[in-house]
Formats: C-alpha cells, structure tokens, sequence
C-alpha cells in the first residue's frame, strides 16, 4: 500500500473512532433520560392507582384549611 492510502485509511480510522464515541455518549445519555421517565411514569401510576381506590391524601389534593 502507499503511503497516500495509508493515511486516507487512518483519516477514516480517526473520524470513526470519534463518530462511536458521540454514539455511544448520546446512547448514554438517552439510557439516563429512557430511566428517568420510566421512574416518573411509575410514579404516576402509582398515583393513578391510589386515586382509583379513592386515596386521594396526598397533600397536593388537600384543600388549605384556610378555606
């Protein structure tokens, strides 16, 4: 091989390497954003439930007794 095609193949090697890297961050990062909406989800089922077997005690359902 020639020396030209070498670093044309190098080139190609470097710009791989950084195009994995942004995958596999962005991948990452939507792992952390897929966890937090599964747990927000769960959450909010949880709350579903309990307002269908008419608990509805949380404090954010409360009227203040001021009224």
């Amino acid at each position: 091989m020639s020396d030209k095609t070498i670093e044309q193949l190098e080139v190609r090697i470097a710009y791989q390497d950084d195009t994995i890297n942004q995958l596999s961050d962005q991948l990452y990062a939507q792992s952390r954003e897929i966890g937090r909406l599964s747990e927000c989800c769960r959450r909010l089922d949880e709350r579903l439930k309990r307002i269908a077997d008419g608990d509805v005690s949380s404090p954010q359902d409360e009227t203040p007794p001021h009224y």
